[in-house]
């Protein structure tokens, strides 16, 4: 087994796409733990790397992740410029504008990894669990959600963490309504993880991954590679 310190040295002289979805998994970890630990080293954020990009972007990874102004996705994983191509929707849902987004970063930019991301204490699953009517449009974000917390009611523990958890297992279900994401998958070109950002220790775990269009490997907790 390759030292961690070997790793991630042959991880980082690497481009964007020539990374494997493992290395792209790792790659995003690393930058979680240098966050952790306050040793960010905001790569790719300058004038000279937009100049890199600005007639091509090659990102490594796909994020859906939620709006809470707590979990900027860049900022969490250490990343930069032309690096994530994220999507961020209260609640992590996965509808057919999101589902166009992924499709796109997975297809055309060729990223290797589709990570849904939730995090403690979601204000869109938690108003889903409490029920009741919310105004306007915001309605549609409980409809998304409703069927993940319907699925955590009887599960034991705290209810709102619950909640949190099984809607990321049912968004990443709705990936694979894409016959896009399901044809990669069966190619072995991507896969889908699915994780959780914890807003007191910024902390993000990796519990669920997805390597093929039938398949689904439950994961406790990693936190780091």
């Amino acid at each position: 087994m390759e030292p961690a310190a070997s790793q991630t040295a042959r991880i980082a002289a690497l481009t964007n796409e020539n990374l494997s979805a493992d290395d792209a998994l790792q790659k995003l970890m690393a930058g979680n733990q240098r966050f952790i630990y306050e040793r960010s080293k905001s790569p790719n954020q300058t004038l000279s790397r937009l100049d890199e990009v600005v007639r091509e972007q090659k990102p490594f990874a796909t994020i859906l992740g939620c709006s809470d102004s707590r979990v900027p996705i860049e900022v969490i994983f250490d990343q930069g410029l032309g690096d994530l191509f994220v999507i961020r929707v209260a609640g992590n849902i996965v509808t057919p504008t999101e589902l166009a987004s992924i499709e796109y970063g997975a297809s055309v930019l060729k990223t290797r990894i589709l990570f849904v991301l939730g995090h403690k204490n979601c204000g869109a699953v938690s108003a889903t669990l409490k029920g009741g009517n919310l105004l306007g449009q915001m309605n549609t974000l409980i409809d998304s959600i409703q069927p993940a917390v319907d699925r955590s009611l009887q599960q034991p523990g705290d209810r709102l963490e619950n909640a949190i958890r099984e809607n990321v297992f049912w968004q990443m279900e709705r990936l694979k309504e894409s016959s896009i994401v399901c044809d990669l998958l069966q190619q072995q070109q991507i896969k889908i993880i699915g994780g959780y950002f914890d807003l007191e220790t910024g902390k993000v775990s990796i519990f669920n991954v997805i390597t093929n269009h039938r398949s689904t490997i439950q994961v406790n907790h990693i936190h780091a590679f």
